[in-house]
């Protein structure tokens, strides 16, 4: 009686969080878009807006973790910026561009 009780249990949690799910659930998120996707990040240290368009395996939210992460290097994302952590995903719009970091000493040279 006990297992019984417990997989109608469950059923009933399955049931409920299937429809808890949102009407816009068909949408695809911009942080799991896999590939060819572009997406829009900010920094306080970055002037403008970093624009990146993802890899064949990678979505928004890989890139975002990427620059968040203080240990993370090799990959050229905004202008091959070394500025770790801060940065957080905006909206793009047509008007966005990808800009330079705002302080050149964080970068390295100039090219």
């Amino acid at each position: 009686m006990k297992h019984l009780i417990r997989i109608v249990t469950i059923v009933v949690i399955a049931t409920a969080a299937i429809t808890a799910a949102p009407a816009h659930a068909g949408e695809e998120d911009a942080l799991t878009v896999i590939g060819n996707d572009t997406c829009c990040f900010t920094n306080p240290r970055y002037t403008g807006v970093c624009k990146v368009t993802t890899g064949p395996d990678e979505t928004c939210g890989d890139v975002l973790a990427y620059l968040n992460n203080q240990a993370s290097a090799g990959k050229t994302y905004c202008g091959n910026t070394k500025i770790r952590g801060g940065w957080a995903q905006v909206d793009c719009d047509e008007t966005s561009a990808t800009c330079a970091p705002a302080q050149a000493d964080e970068t390295g040279p100039a090219e």
